[in-house]
């Protein structure tokens, strides 16, 4: 996907709501949306105004693309595997996205946020079920585990988080042990595992235009 290289902040800013790309600071009264919620631009605070069907549909898919830090071409990847799934389109994708390796290893507390998280797979500090994976789409499975390498232990933040334990409660389809740094894919994630607030339907409405 191509690279983003201006504010993170300003992604949340124009969809209106907290997409946690930036680690802590989004937990604190720093937070851009706390601050300015407002869309960036000069004339941000003008060009609020009720959206139209197409472009409530429209910001739905964005701020979910944009908080998985997926691409256009393969999230409609994701719908279109989503699609041809048993179940309800929507929350098959929204699975989808949360199996990915990069959500995971933010979701078992191994990465602040998911940007960092990408960039901890991408550099080949993680492992499943003991190989290497630096794809940040791959999708685990059930029963898998993750784990960071035994060379990788020494990275300041690792290191906090195999001393104190992890800050922040880890979703209950994953299993951490903090002390070895491993987690384990107990279930596939359900709908309620899912804390972002997502109107999945609005995105199945808009592709289906």
């Amino acid at each position: 996907m191509a690279r983003y290289t201006d504010s993170v902040c300003k992604q949340c800013r124009r969809e209106g709501a907290k997409l946690f790309l930036k680690g802590d600071r989004c937990y604190s009264a720093k937070c851009a949306v706390i601050k300015r919620n407002t869309p960036p631009g000069q004339h941000g605070q003008a060009r609020q105004r009720k959206p139209k069907e197409y472009g409530t549909q429209l910001r739905e898919k964005q701020k979910v693309r944009r908080a998985y830090g997926v691409g256009e071409k393969q999230f409609r990847k994701y719908y279109d595997m989503a699609s041809n799934m048993r179940g309800v389109t929507g929350e098959n994708m929204l699975s989808l996205l949360e199996r990915r390796l990069d959500n995971v290893v933010y979701r078992l507390g191994f990465a602040p946020s998911r940007p960092m998280a990408r960039q901890l797979v991408t550099h080949g500090h993680i492992r499943v079920d003991g190989a290497k994976i630096d794809i940040a789409s791959y999708l685990v499975k059930a029963g898998q585990v993750v784990t960071i390498r035994e060379r990788s232990r020494d990275i300041p933040y690792i290191k906090d988080l195999r001393e104190q334990g992890s800050s922040k409660p880890v979703s209950k389809w994953l299993e951490l042990d903090a002390e070895n740094l491993a987690g384990k894919v107990v279930a596939l994630p359900a709908r309620d595992d899912i804390d972002l607030t997502i109107e999945e339907h609005l995105i199945v409405e808009y592709y289906s235009r």
